[in-house]
């Protein structure tokens, strides 16, 4: 695909380094000459030095016969206009990064009435992905597939953890409890585990499942907490914290955001005025301790600095907190995982991954039954959503008849609104939604999955 990325900074920079690795034609479109230079250099990508909202500057990158642009320049109005003059020069499909709260009401508005194919909030992405993690504690990581029907959740086996040395087939013989273990990361590696495999201490196990059947199963393993998340602190009220803490106030939690920014404070305590904000820092001495941390069901920490985060989130899992979670923009996310924070989120990397399984899904989807794909187990797997279409040749046969190819697997079925995790008497039809989960080559077809 021909691909102009606007904006090279984090989340531009993490695009074009993932998509350039991935064989598209991909150009470059900032205005700090030593930027373009860097990129040119270190992606073999083409760079243009300019502004991406100006006309000669999008004719100079050959926007009109592009297959998508992706504004993420630091200035949303641009972003928006960068998007809208792509449309009227002849991009297929366009992408804006939108980051300001004001506009998060009318995003759906731009999109119809400017032509925006979509827009990504990096800070709201990244809220949503904090409060999926706050809604089952115990896991690391919560996805959302099939428009929320069907959860895949990242499940570390910890050294009580009932199920190490038990195949995966005795889940549902013991538990009753339809969930599928699609996925397995056991040290560097994916695996793609069939009955028999054997669970160890230190995997992590990926799991997909309806919401009430992952209850089930979190509930059986004495992983979930009938009580929900009452009391979060905050540490940091950037965009983050801001979307956060309304969205959990709004369910009547109970917030608390230390922010050390006088100016920021104010604002925060007229924009929430269901949180409690406190104008502190919460690296300084005892401040946390002074303001209930150990009283807390969960504590986040979204400060400016990956550092900060760090140390400040260690001392909170040494005070007993139930949930701990931080932010990183800089750190690698498995050096976190090594000193023991399991649940760590960027909003840059959850903003690119959006993106990302956008253009992987148009790229796909050519002449292909692609609705989406994600990413899993960091990176090393993926999952890819199919419609099955009316004429695919393996439609009515039993999946006990069906060899599918070595490490795939489908980790389950949406129909007419019901989600299956399919058995051997199971069979694909017409009109399915399928999750498909391989470790190896990527399936461009349906067909592909079959031997």
């Amino acid at each position: 695909m021909d691909i102009i990325i606007v904006g090279n900074g984090k989340v531009g920079r993490s695009l074009t380094r993932q998509l350039a690795s991935e064989s598209h034609n991909v150009v470059v479109i900032d205005k700090n000459p030593r930027v373009v230079e860097d990129v040119i250099n270190d992606f073999d990508v083409m760079g243009i030095c300019g502004n991406g909202a100006c006309y000669d500057i999008q004719m100079q990158a050959n926007v009109g016969k592009a297959d998508l642009l992706i504004a993420a320049t630091q200035t949303d109005e641009l972003n928006i206009l960068c998007c809208m003059l792509a449309k009227q020069i002849g991009c297929r499909h366009s992408i804006a990064r939108v980051r300001t709260p004001e506009y998060s009401k009318q995003l759906d508005f731009m999109k119809s009435n400017f032509g925006i194919s979509m827009l990504v909030n990096p800070e709201f992405e990244a809220a949503n992905e904090i409060l999926r993690i706050l809604r089952f504690p115990s896991a690391i990581k919560i996805e959302p597939f099939a428009s929320g029907r069907v959860e895949l959740a990242e499940i570390g086996i910890g050294d009580d953890n009932e199920l190490i040395g038990k195949p995966i087939h005795m889940i549902h013989e013991k538990y009753h409890v339809r969930v599928l273990v699609c996925a397995v990361k056991r040290g560097d590696n994916a695996i793609i585990p069939n009955g028999d495999f054997v669970i160890k201490k230190g995997d992590r196990i990926y799991v997909t499942a309806s919401r009430s059947e992952l209850v089930s199963f979190m509930r059986a393993l004495g992983l979930y907490h009938r009580s929900r998340t009452r009391r979060v602190m905050i540490a940091g009220g950037g965009k983050v914290g801001y979307y956060l803490a309304k969205q959990l106030s709004d369910t009547n939690c109970k917030v608390k955001i230390l922010e050390k920014d006088k100016s920021r404070a104010l604002y925060l305590s007229e924009a929430l005025p269901k949180a409690e904000i406190i104008c502190d820092d919460a690296t300084e001495n005892d401040i946390m301790e002074e303001q209930g941390l150990d009283k807390q069901d969960a504590f986040v920490a979204l400060m400016g600095r990956d550092e900060e985060n760090a140390i400040i989130s260690m001392y909170a899992l040494s005070r007993k907190v139930g949930k701990v979670i931080t932010k990183s923009n800089r750190i690698s996310i498995d050096v976190l995982n090594s000193i023991g924070l399991d649940s760590v989120i960027s909003a840059k990397e959850l903003a690119t991954d959006r993106i990302l399984r956008y253009v992987r899904a148009l790229h796909n989807s050519e002449g292909t039954e692609v609705r989406t794909l994600y990413r899993i187990v960091d990176g090393k797997a993926e999952a890819l959503e199919f419609s099955v279409p009316n004429d695919f040749e393996h439609n009515g046969t039993v999946f006990r008849e069906l060899k599918l190819k070595k490490n795939v697997i489908i980790a389950c079925i949406i129909r007419r609104n019901k989600v299956i995790f399919p058995g051997g008497s199971d069979c694909l039809e017409a009109g399915d939604r399928i999750i498909v989960v391989s470790s190896t080559e990527r399936p461009r077809a349906l067909e592909d999955i079959i031997e």
